[in-house]
């Protein structure tokens, strides 16, 4: 019996990065990450037009998103940065969609400036923002094309700080307030009101909560027309699939697709073809990416055996803050000597209780300190939620592709941290 080891990503060996690069870092599969993302361009053909919108908060270093977009991904923004970012990449105006219940008037001129005729859509969450993004628009002698945020009330059966469809969340737009909003489309003469949108939260373990919301994401359509004096050209879902952290049985990627066919489809009934985009993120980049840190101390105390490792939550911060489950294994294969496995929480070197990347886990009695650990499935809100808490510089990441392999971020130093501070 030997313990799980991932001691190489594609053709890379994680334990040569760990010598050139030193501990942590990110490193991310191009294999990995493309391959869910053709899986859903293949599943939705059938629509004729989809467009597959990244979700650039799950994932948001230039050369993730480049690889995206030369595949002709869009881009979901929830932010002028990502905006920026987007632009950067490589994606044309014309694929990007901006959502987020915030939006200043500053990001709203940038999008409304990005490209010939700005971005493709601007999910908008509240008629004040409405409001706001027609003044905006005015004023640049743009037209913003419009998609009203809908809340259909839902509950995705997820993590509360992660479910964004119900009454009680802060995003979209009641039916009520919907239909308000539509009509006060009508008045104001720069925007264009194309679309409606949904979101009703991340980490879906189940197409049930989905299909309920597109049954009242249809439902809601003719409602919205008559009240706008406006035909709809598209539908964006949103995204939300979840994947396999540790036992969950999230539906198949054929699955959900079958279910966005049924609903919005050729054969789905609607009055007319409505184009649809998706907006997925964690389905994308979540599986692709894994953490490697390196062990700096074994400790006892009490009944608690402590790993103490390089890495800590300012580098991964989903388990302090969901309390979110990643498997963490050996880079170097132990062979039956490390079979012996005791229970054992991974802790990082950050001032805080909270900071721990695994607790409770049945690793190798043996492993030593120095050993190399993998921490999987840490592609999405990784990388792109680490902070320098502790003035703790963030970690490079890397891209692999077969048997290469290239630094996509260098590695912070405490320099860059005190640089924007010397005035």
């Amino acid at each position: 019996m030997s313990l799980p080891s991932l001691p190489r990503l594609e053709g890379v060996s994680l334990a040569i990065l760990a010598e050139e690069l030193g501990t942590p870092f990110y490193a991310y599969s191009k294999k990995a990450l493309l391959a869910p993302f053709l899986e859903l361009t293949r599943g939705l053909a059938p629509l004729g037009d989809p467009l597959i919108c990244f979700a650039v908060k799950s994932c948001s270093n230039l050369s993730i998103l480049r690889v995206l977009a030369a595949q002709g991904a869009g881009m979901d923004l929830v932010s002028g940065g990502e905006l920026a970012r987007a632009v950067e990449a490589g994606t044309p105006a014309e694929r990007i969609v901006f959502s987020g219940v915030g939006k200043s008037r500053g990001e709203m001129r940038e999008a409304l400036l990005t490209g010939k005729d700005g971005i493709l859509a601007f999910n908008v969450e509240s008629i004040e923002e409405l409001r706001a993004l027609g003044e905006e628009a005015g004023a640049q002698g743009r037209i913003a094309r419009v998609s009203l945020r809908f809340n259909p009330d839902v509950d995705p059966k997820t993590h509360p700080y992660i479910a964004t469809g119900l009454h009680d969340n802060k995003f979209g737009l009641d039916r009520r307030a919907l239909l308000e909003a539509a009509a006060e489309c009508a008045k104001l003469p720069h925007l264009r009101l194309n679309g409606l949108s949904i979101h009703i939260g991340s980490q879906l373990t189940s197409l049930a909560p989905l299909s309920q919301a597109f049954r009242s994401l249809r439902a809601v359509i003719p409602e919205v027309e008559e009240r706008s004096g406006r035909k709809l050209d598209h539908v964006d879902l949103g995204g939300g699939l979840g994947i396999r952290y540790r036992k969950e049985k999230p539906p198949s990627i054929a699955a959900y697709c079958a279910l966005v066919l049924r609903h919005f489809g050729p054969r789905s009934g609607l009055p007319r073809p409505l184009r649809v985009l998706v907006e997925p993120g964690r389905l994308i980049s979540g599986a692709a990416g894994v953490l490697v840190t390196r062990v700096v101390y074994r400790k006892k105390q009490g009944k608690r055996r402590f790993l103490i490792c390089d890495a800590g939550m300012n580098d991964l911060v989903r388990p302090a803050l969901y309390d979110g489950y990643h498997e963490v294994v050996s880079v170097e294969p132990l062979g039956r000597n490390g079979a012996k496995a005791v229970l054992t929480d991974v802790v990082g070197p950050v001032c805080e209780s909270s900071d721990f990347l695994a607790k409770g886990r049945r690793l190798a009695a043996e492993l030593p300190e120095g050993a190399l650990l993998a921490v999987l499935n840490a592609g999405a809100y990784g990388f792109s939620m680490s902070s320098n808490y502790n003035t703790r510089p963030r970690p490079p990441e890397v891209l692999v592709d077969g048997s290469s392999s290239r630094v996509i971020r260098r590695r912070e130093t405490v320099n860059d941290l005190l640089a924007a501070e010397r005035l």
